[in-house]
């Protein structure tokens, strides 16, 4: 058998190069360019959205309006802090003595027929130069008012040095009775005034759950 052998090569020729090995795909590569890509086009298409905003080519967004509602609980805060509510103004006013104060339940209270004096020995206090007068209770309203719960506060001079009740003959305090609806009740009252004083202070209450009135005057 013949065996075919290369041929022996020819004096002063280089043998011819051999082809290059098939080239490998790297995986790793391809990701990492296909993120950057994607990173470019992010990049390129928030800067267009940006300059469209500043272009004023963006489209406005929904406009949201909120309202806000005020609770029953507010409205005092929302009127303010001086306002009260109507039930509670007239007992808290100052009066002149001889002016009346009403109050929304139609009761009304008046102080008249000032006049000064001495109590005797036997008074509580005693031998005590006082100022007397009448304190008028009208009740217009539906319900009775209970006398008793009446409660009156004297004082006087600058200072407002309280005037002790005066009970002598005459001046025995309030009476325990009703006032019925429609009708009315006077009681002679007195309270300490030194006769070098003038100002009197007279504070008067209809009952438990009304406000003061404050009646202020000078008595001759």
């Amino acid at each position: 058998m013949s065996h075919e052998s290369t041929p022996p090569p020819v004096p002063g020729l280089l043998p011819p190069p051999l082809p290059p090995p098939p080239a490998k795909k790297n995986h790793s590569n391809a990701v990492v360019i296909g993120s950057a890509a994607a990173v470019v086009v992010a990049v390129v298409t928030t800067g267009l959205a940006v300059s469209g905003s500043r272009d004023g080519a963006a489209e406005p967004g929904p406009t949201v309006t909120v309202t806000e509602v005020a609770t029953p609980g507010d409205a005092h805060a929302v009127a303010g802090d001086d306002a009260r509510p109507a039930a509670e103004e007239p007992g808290d006013g100052v009066h002149g003595l001889s002016e009346p104060a009403a109050y929304d339940n139609d009761v009304e209270v008046s102080l008249s027929k000032f006049s000064r004096g001495t109590s005797s020995d036997y008074a509580s206090p005693g031998n005590t130069p006082y100022a007397k007068f009448t304190i008028k209770i009208v009740n217009g309203s539906d319900e009775s008012v209970n006398a008793d719960e009446l409660s009156v506060n004297c004082a006087y001079g600058d200072e407002g040095k309280e005037g002790d009740a005066i009970f002598d003959e005459g001046l025995d305090g309030l009476p325990e009775t009703r006032i019925l609806a429609g009708r009315s009740l006077s009681v002679v009252w007195a309270c300490e005034l030194p006769k070098d004083q003038q100002y009197l202070q007279v504070e008067v209450a209809p009952d438990y759950e009304s406000r003061t009135a404050v009646f202020t005057g000078n008595v001759k």
